[in-house]
């Protein structure tokens, strides 16, 4: 993929994960989640910076070969990832992460994304994706509303 990336010279987001698509939502042990995330990231972004490929967008993979809780903490520890100075974009909507912890559907998830959308735009989030737009760019709004509160 990354030659054809620099090949192209297109835009690359990057999601971290550990194994593959077989085996992507099976849980895995960190011994320290976010240094190794960080560690994942940066070794790609070097090599990817090498071959002529600078915009990179980084996804932490919520979700993807991580427990609940692995989840929580890489949303908590969010701003960590800005050390590699790349742009963040953060997947959360209708999660896992947000329906078995409210012990609610995903169609009932809504409120509980805007929540956390929240929590990563605090973080240093860049982007979001999202299943519901309206919704999301109504926290931007917010957020963006309170930053620029002095």
């Amino acid at each position: 993929m990354f030659e054809t990336v620099a090949r192209l010279n297109i835009p690359y987001i990057m999601m971290h994960l550990q194994g593959d698509v077989t085996s992507m939502h099976q849980k895995f042990e960190y011994s320290n989640l976010i240094q190794e995330v960080i560690h994942y990231f940066l070794e790609k972004i070097i090599v990817l910076r090498k071959m002529g490929v600078n915009d990179i967008i980084i996804d932490p993979g919520f979700g993807f070969s991580k427990t609940i809780s692995d989840n929580f903490l890489l949303l908590k520890k969010l701003s960590a990832l800005h050390i590699l100075d790349v742009p963040i974009l953060v997947g959360i909507s209708r999660k896992s992460m947000i329906n078995k912890t409210l012990n609610i559907s995903a169609a009932e998830a809504l409120n509980g994304t805007s929540v956390l959308n929240s929590f990563a735009l605090m973080g240093g989030a860049h982007l979001l994706r999202v299943h519901d737009p309206k919704e999301a760019q109504e926290c931007i709004q917010l957020f963006q509303a309170l930053m620029a509160s002095t």
